[in-house]
């Protein structure tokens, strides 16, 4: 995805070299440790961290930063850049839960380390060697999130003041996706289980607790974090709506996933509950969390979606949602540039095709 207002400030390039200098240097430790079995390690991170993303969570906490009357500061975009690493690994680990096979449009981790065992010729079971081998990443991929928001250069004072939103942050994400996985077991089908899960695995780390850690490390009135909490959460909820959306009607040539595959995984979205309390005696929704799921397939449940309604109503909530939010921002006393940028991301964030 491509938006000025992610570009604004030149943040996406900041945050890229921030990423490179930093995992440059993790590669350099890897290798002091063992070299030829490690290189494969800090391979695929780079491939996921640093040559994709839309950088979304960099870019609101810097924006959030911005409008409480920060400066720019090359040390402020290292540390805001740590969030990408919270983000691979809820993607990592995020994959190996659902069985995907791919991300943005290449192998997802697991599905690589599988490949690297089969190559090599390795004893035992490919599949969970990859399993574990991405579970593992994942994990790192978090400690080192810590690791670079200690080296970002911040004083000792604002690093204190950010530590607990990121800390609450990482826990509510890990938290969410528990509350997943879950949901998938139980069959909880309620609008209401869906928007909980949304809120806490998407919704709060994307962009409400990304304001509210650029506003920590700017030390932000009390005010403008209230200010910031009104417009992030239903933005963030409304971010993971459309990411619902295009779980089940995006184009696999923009998003990087296969078509359908949140049908194939079974995922209770609010897109599905809504379907599912509107039109939930259909036949179809048999074919929901089949693995083998085809093109025909597919096709049938999008139009069991479509015909409740569901689709439709999904669409208003994104559009309820976004007004919601950018009604949080009137009155709040924040930077004029930061007002423009944060208007125009949460547009970038609810009206993206991948």
């Amino acid at each position: 995805m491509t938006h000025p207002f992610l570009d604004r400030a030149e943040l996406r390039t900041r945050v890229r070299q921030a990423l490179d200098d930093f995992l440059r240097q993790r590669r350099s430790r890897l290798a002091e440790i063992e070299l030829e079995a490690l290189a494969p390690v800090a391979d695929a991170i780079e491939a996921l961290v640093v040559q994709g993303g839309k950088r979304l969570r960099p870019a609101f906490a810097y924006w959030g930063y911005r409008g409480a009357g920060g400066a720019d500061d090359d040390a402020v975009v290292a540390a805001v850049a740590a969030l990408e690493l919270v983000q691979a690994s809820a993607l990592i680990h995020d994959d190996v839960m659902d069985g995907s096979e791919t991300r943005r449009g290449e192998p997802a981790v697991h599905r690589r380390f599988a490949t690297l065992h089969t190559r090599a010729g390795w004893r035992g079971d490919p599949d969970g060697f990859g399993t574990a081998a991405a579970i593992l990443l994942g994990d790192l991929c978090l400690v080192w999130s810590d690791e670079m928001l200690h080296a970002s250069g911040l004083g000792a004072d604002t690093l204190a003041r950010a530590r607990p939103v990121f800390d609450e942050m990482r826990t509510e994400v890990t938290i969410g996706q528990y509350l997943d996985v879950q949901t998938q077991a139980t069959g909880d089908t309620s609008t209401a289980r869906a928007s909980l899960v949304a809120r806490f695995k998407s919704a709060k780390y994307t962009i409400e607790r990304p304001l509210l850690l650029g506003a920590a490390i700017a030390g932000a009135p009390e005010e403008l974090n209230k200010a910031y909490e009104g417009y992030g959460l239903p933005l963030g909820e409304a971010f993971q709506l459309r990411d619902d959306v295009l779980g089940v009607f995006g184009d696999p040539v923009v998003t990087g996933k296969p078509a359908g595959d949140d049908l194939r995984e079974g995922k209770r979205t609010y897109l599905v509950a809504a379907a599912m309390e509107d039109g939930g005696a259909d036949d179809a929704w048999k074919l929901l969390g089949d693995p083998e799921l085809d093109a025909a397939g597919v096709a049938r449940l999008r139009e069991v979606i479509v015909g409740s309604g569901a689709l439709d109503r999904t669409e208003r909530r994104i559009a309820d949602l976004t007004a919601e939010a950018l009604g949080a921002l009137d009155g709040a006393h924040l930077t004029a540039e930061a007002r423009e940028v944060l208007t125009g991301l949460a547009q970038a964030a609810t009206q993206r095709t991948v």
